[in-house]
């Protein structure tokens, strides 16, 4: 593949996103499609039979129209089901881990502004935020990866281990010890305290929120009768883990970037000539 031109290379790389794309997508039907069914016929049936004992109460349509305005706010994380520590959605910490979940990307869709300013301020905010929030990341990268490098560089010496190997040694120390503070041993705690949830989904909602993708579907003490104080305390919490961890992420990520191995297979899909021994990390 060494003959081939940057713009083949380049195509070759678009192909085999669309065909992970596509694979990530038939996997997600296979395994989604059924439950999904299954939950929307169990809810037409219960649907069905409220209707069939209380219909005679209720005008034509007025159900209907009564769960249109409950999913609409529940849309915007306005609940009425009663749970007082989630009765005022937008004070401090619930607002402070918004503006987070903008800034991080991370949108967890548990809230959304409802009014018109609310919705330009995010704009406004978002584009002005993110750059700042990209330069303190770089900023704290710059300042943070040397520190993290000293381990790697001092086992190397030590050892007389090959820059390759030591630098590889490195980037795997580093991401076992993220996945196990920052992904592990968060969701541990979340599989003890939360109560409802099995430890899959709270290691599915640690990486989904550390990846930033933040599906939102799993929120601690999300939906739960807890004291305002408690619930608040743990959006707090989750305010500092998604910071923290953010910045913990980052630096595993460019700690892996650096990687001989990698920086080779950049170099093969933006140069058109063979790759030279130090490029392939044979020094």
């Amino acid at each position: 593949m060494g003959g081939l031109r940057p713009w083949a290379r380049y195509g070759l790389l678009v192909v085999a996103q669309l065909l992970v794309l596509g694979l990530g997508a038939a996997v997600l039907q296979a395994l989604e499609g059924p439950p999904a069914l299954r939950v929307q016929a169990k809810l037409r049936a219960e649907r069905a039979t409220f209707q069939e004992e209380y219909g005679a109460c209720l005008p034509p349509g007025a159900l209907e129209e009564l769960l249109s305005t409950v999913l609409a706010a529940q849309a915007h994380g306005v609940s009425s089901l009663g749970n007082g520590s989630e009765a005022r959605n937008w004070d401090l910490p619930s607002a402070l881990l918004f503006a987070a979940s903008i800034l991080t990307t991370t949108g967890y869709g548990h809230m959304a502004p409802l009014s018109a300013g609310g919705k330009a301020f995010c704009v406004i905010y978002a584009a002005l935020g993110l750059p700042a929030s990209l330069a303190l990341m770089a900023a704290l990268r710059h300042c943070l990866l040397p520190l993290l490098s000293r381990p790697g560089a001092w086992a190397a010496n030590r050892w007389q281990l090959a820059p390759t190997t030591a630098a590889l040694l490195q980037a795997a120390g580093l991401g076992l010890l993220v996945a196990g503070t920052f992904v592990l041993l968060p969701a541990l705690v979340l599989w003890g305290v939360q109560g409802d949830c099995s430890l899959l989904e709270a290691i599915y909602f640690c990486f989904s929120s550390l990846s930033t993708i933040g599906l939102g579907d799993l929120l601690p003490a999300h939906g739960r009768s807890l004291h305002p104080v408690l619930y608040h305390l743990g959006q707090l919490a989750l305010l500092g883990y998604l910071l923290l961890g953010l910045l913990a992420m980052l630096l595993a990520v460019e700690t892996f970037s650096e990687l001989p191995q990698v920086c080779a297979m950049v170099k093969f899909f933006g140069s058109s000539g063979p790759l030279t021994t130090e490029d392939q990390g044979g020094r």
